[in-house]
């Protein structure tokens, strides 16, 4: 190609390839080069909107939907009634028509639907902590951090499908189309805290309708993908041979050469410039990502707190002690999805007690774990651990020993970065059917994190993208200390 017809599409689509669109996704945010503006508009500063009492966010998600009544919010009369329909109970009123008008279905099928028969508790419970949280027997390490704990168990989203999932990291319902999530808008709205790693990571598997995350606010702003894997933590992280130090500098010498060159014939093109700085910090990445992943300097002691040392908790305790090493090094926001793949590993249609049990005793410990490691290294303060998942179950039964979908009510916890610990808010009625007390929309747990943070969200909008008042949300004020 003639050098004069090297056009800025086609230098866009060659720096969003590899490793170096990896790398130009952090520079292209701090030059505004990704996005399209009107002469009024200003992309972020990089710098938060007022002062955040965070820095830092650890997203753990359970994919397939956790049932709320088998985990962080019991319910007794689920016993005492157990067997009857709900008509037969003194609950009817849960089917009142306009309490359910909130589902937006987005696909219609045999899940998501009303069970009337209730199903007893699959599990025991107690109190935890000084606060007396009560949670089940599944949970017992989560409940010794009970009183670190701000819990939400009056939670509601309305696709009672799997694009759930989307909902709970974008706030909008698939139907209304593909948007943002919640860590490409932190990754939108703030600078760095590491020019030597991503700010935005995600690990484990994501299906397709959650696989992006910059959508309109460009590529630039996905997450990316990482492996817990020294040798080869990131596609296109190594090179497909072996390469002495001296041939990589010669190769990222010629790089440099080649777009000093063409800054020369486009002198008016601020993405050229962002591609030489790219190549130099996707070199940097390929020291630090490794050196991050490595856990051959962390105690026994440690490893063997996150359950490194028992293979039931290997694999989620090997991304948490990750998790908290990336942050430690300044990562800003960590999305880690549990039990992804198809609908996700924590949709009990049947057998829900073998389920969730077992995905329980998988997570209750590295959990727990990351909690206290980060709480001793007094990292807790500045980083947000979420724990959610896109739905609850139903209080009633799906064949002989599963529960359904269920939209109407569910729980949510965040612990640190400036949040109460040992905190309820919010509830569910008696059987766990729907959210009556403090209500709230995922949208708000989005807000509570940006204002942490120090984000105001109206501030983020770009042109010509005007986002509702239930995009938005509004920070849970009573769980922010």
């Amino acid at each position: 190609m003639h050098p004069h017809n090297f056009s800025r599409r086609t230098v866009l689509s060659d720096m969003g390839r590899g490793l170096s669109g990896i790398a130009l996704a952090s520079l292209l945010q701090q030059s505004g080069a990704s996005a399209s503006t009107a002469p009024t508009w200003s992309p972020p500063t990089g710098q938060p909107h007022f002062r955040p009492k965070a820095k830092s966010v650890i997203w753990l998600f359970m994919n397939g939907g956790v049932s709320h009544m088998e985990s962080f919010d019991p319910k007794p009369m689920l016993n005492k009634y157990a067997g009857k329909t709900i008509a037969e109970t003194p609950f009817a009123s849960t089917q009142d028509p306009k309490k359910l008008a909130l589902e937006r279905l987005l696909v219609p099928d045999a899940n998501g639907n009303q069970r009337n028969t209730l199903y007893p508790m699959q599990t025991g419970w107690k109190k935890h902590g000084q606060c007396g949280m009560e949670m089940t027997d599944w949970f017992p390490c989560i409940g010794k951090q009970a009183d670190r704990i701000a819990l939400i168990r009056s939670m509601y989203t309305t696709d009672s499908n799997h694009g759930a999932q989307a909902q709970f990291h974008t706030g909008r319902n698939m139907l209304d189309g593909e948007f943002p999530t919640l860590g490409a808008w932190v990754h939108y709205g703030l600078g760095s805290l590491n020019e030597n790693l991503p700010q935005f990571i995600s690990i484990g598997t994501r299906e397709y309708w959650i696989k992006k995350d910059g959508l309109y606010l460009g590529p630039a702003h996905d997450a990316v993908p990482l492996r817990i894997d020294p040798a080869n933590p990131l596609d296109y992280g190594t090179s497909a041979r072996p390469l002495s130090a001296s041939a990589r500098r010669t190769s990222t010498d010629l790089l440099e050469k080649l777009h000093t060159q063409r800054s020369a014939a486009y002198p008016d093109d601020p993405a050229l410039k962002a591609r030489i700085a790219s190549y130099q910090l996707a070199c940097r990445m390929q020291d630090s990502l490794p050196a991050a992943m490595d856990f051959s300097k962390e105690s026994a002691e440690t490893k063997t707190l996150y359950g490194l040392d028992q293979p039931h908790t290997r694999d989620f305790g090997t991304q948490l002690l990750a998790a908290r090493r990336l942050v430690e090094r300044g990562v800003r926001f960590i999305q880690i999805q549990h039990g992804g793949g198809g609908a996700g590993a924590w949709d009990a249609h049947g057998a829900l007690k073998a389920n969730h049990s077992s995905l329980a005793l998988a997570v209750d410990q590295p959990v727990a774990a990351l909690l206290e490691d980060l709480g001793r290294r007094g990292m807790l303060e500045e980083t947000i651990v979420v724990f959610a998942t896109e739905f609850g179950r139903t209080p009633g039964t799906q064949g002989a020993d599963g529960r359904d979908h269920h939209i109407f009510g569910f729980s949510v916890w965040m612990a640190g970065g400036g949040l109460k610990g040992g905190m309820v808010h919010g509830a569910t009625d008696e059987i766990g059917f729907h959210a009556v007390e403090n209500r709230h929309y995922v949208t708000d747990i989005h807000a509570t994190i940006l204002q942490q943070l120090g984000l105001d969200s109206r501030l983020l909008e770009v042109p010509g993208r005007k986002r509702l008042e239930s995009d938005h949300g509004k920070p849970i004020t009573e769980i922010i200390a």
